[in-house]
């Protein structure tokens, strides 16, 4: 699980990486019996190990990116020579991931916890079970695999019972029996599985009418609707009432008391009490909620289907950035990021609607309250004053002791008021004690206090995506000490030991 997600986390921000793979994680608990407490907080801290590896994989290094040029530009001796691009961060980072990664391996089955998964009780809060017809599509990827490769075959709370192939009807389908384009697959299960196999790449709705709606597939969302005893096509069949011509959605699943209806979609005659899963567009809802047609109309959470088409578009744009800012030091990071958006709606990869509504404000509200804090302490005097203190204290201890005190009060800071608050704090600090020694190099130091920043481990507050976890994994408080707590020091030794080997703390300016 950790490589691919570091990996990913690299390069892309890592909340959205998390919440990408917990529902998958917590479906390999539910096939494999193991409690999600033992593969959560795994899943953060590989984000976050995997984040700290690039200029671009966590906020934190951009702040201090950003911190270092902003003092280059008003001609700060002290940051002479300090540089940083896409992977001068990597020399550190990446071999901390993988001594990280090593510790959470061989640490983790007797310091996590084993505890049941809270959300397991889908099953009992939701007994609605569906029927639903999804048809393999030729020519993609679970095209020619088996049930069980292709992941169908213990999906959590949906079972697959039939396969119709060239008309010929499959009963009792074993997991090795080979899956081929134009198969149609008969599914019970309930509301949450049917969305999730509207999302497997290569399934599609069996009924050729949700081709006909008029919204693109990507903006339509999927509606749950009760028949009502108004409703003019109870007593016909879905498809003799022309239920997509009349309402303009299509009907993909009919869920009916404690029966298993075993018709196609097609040919199920309606009843009063049916509950209706529904493919539509989103206008569906307003007209339909408080007409007498239906006893209930309400949204489906999450259920707007993934746009595979455009995945190979998005990867080229974020490998054109990526390597234009490694190779152009001219391109700075903020333009280069802005060209990649810009690309991303012409290109269609989302809407301008998605891409207003996809920057976290708060988050940028705080770092932005943060940076004012930390010029603040700079002008002020107080960076001054405590660069003394630290000077002080870590003098009898060298460059190395100077260079450990800044990484233990960033961590310290970090596990109080967050990454970026904790960066932009330290930085001026950090930069004052560097200055009032002489001959000393700040590039150790920068890149310890982006890694004391950007790696978060002790407390579920200090980084998000440990709060993501803490309550689908059923943790503590303590958890987070007793499990977290040594991969920061380790981390922390990593850093202290490689960051004065490649740049030398003694660099006359």
């Amino acid at each position: 699980m950790m490589p691919p997600i570091a990996a990913l986390s690299a390069f892309i921000n890592n909340t959205p990486v998390v919440a990408m793979f917990m529902p998958i994680v917590n479906d390999w608990c539910k096939k494999t019996g193991l409690a999600p407490s033992k593969l959560f907080m795994p899943l953060s801290y590989a984000a976050i190990l995997g984040g700290a590896c690039t200029l671009i994989g966590t906020s934190t290094n951009v702040v201090v990116y950003n911190l270092i040029l902003d003092g280059h530009a008003s001609g700060d001796p002290t940051l002479e020579g300090v540089k940083l691009n896409m992977f001068t961060i990597s020399k550190v980072a990446v071999p901390a991931a993988i001594v990280g990664m090593i510790y959470i391996f061989v640490a983790s089955r007797k310091l996590l916890p084993d505890r049941s998964d809270r959300t397991a009780s889908m099953i009992d809060e939701d007994p609605r079970e569906y029927t639903v017809e999804m048809l393999v599509q030729p020519g993609t990827a679970i095209d020619g695999q088996t049930i069980e490769q292709a992941g169908l075959r213990q999906l959590p709370g949906t079972y697959l019972a039939e396969i119709e192939r060239e008309g010929d009807l499959l009963v009792a389908v074993a997991p090795e029996r080979v899956l081929r384009g134009g198969d149609r697959l008969i599914f019970f299960g309930l509301v949450k599985s049917v969305v999730d196999l509207q999302k497997i790449r290569g399934l599609v709705p069996a009924t050729d009418q949700v081709f006909k709606l008029s919204d693109p597939r990507p903006n339509r969302h999927l509606v749950e609707a009760v028949v009502s005893d108004n409703c003019p096509l109870v007593g016909m069949s879905i498809r003799d009432g022309e239920f997509r011509t009349v309402y303009d959605a299509v009907v993909i699943a009919v869920h009916r008391g404690d029966q298993r209806l075993k018709q196609k979609i097609g040919d199920i005659v309606l009843k009063a009490g049916d509950t209706l899963l529904i493919d539509t567009h989103p206008r569906f809802l307003e007209r339909h909620r408080n007409r007498s047609d239906f006893y209930l109309v309400s949204a489906v959470a999450d259920s707007r289907p993934k746009r595979h088409d455009k995945a190979w578009i998005a990867l080229a744009i974020l490998v054109v950035m990526v390597t234009l800012v490694t190779a152009i030091e001219s391109l700075t990071l903020l333009n280069a990021a802005l060209i990649a958006g810009g690309l991303m709606v012409l290109t269609r990869c989302l809407t301008p609607h998605e891409a207003r509504q996809s920057p976290d404000w708060r988050a940028l509200l705080a770092i932005g309250s943060a940076i004012g804090i930390g010029r603040a302490l700079g002008k002020s005097g107080a960076a001054d004053t405590l660069a003394d203190m630290l000077i002080t204290t870590a003098e009898p201890f060298g460059p190395y002791g100077m260079l450990t005190g800044i990484y233990l009060a960033t961590m310290l800071f970090n596990m109080a008021i967050g990454s970026v608050g904790s960066a932009v704090l330290i930085f001026p600090i950090a930069l004052q004690a560097v200055a009032k020694t002489d001959n000393l190099s700040f590039m150790p130091f920068a890149i310890s206090i982006m890694m004391a920043s950007s790696c978060s481990y002790a407390t579920p507050i200090s980084y998000p995506t440990n709060l993501m976890v803490y309550g689908p994994g059923g943790y503590r408080f303590s958890d987070y000490i007793r499990f977290g707590l040594p991969l920061n020091l380790i981390i922390m030794a990593v850093t202290i030991i490689l960051a004065p080997a490649i740049w030398d703390f003694s660099v006359i300016r």
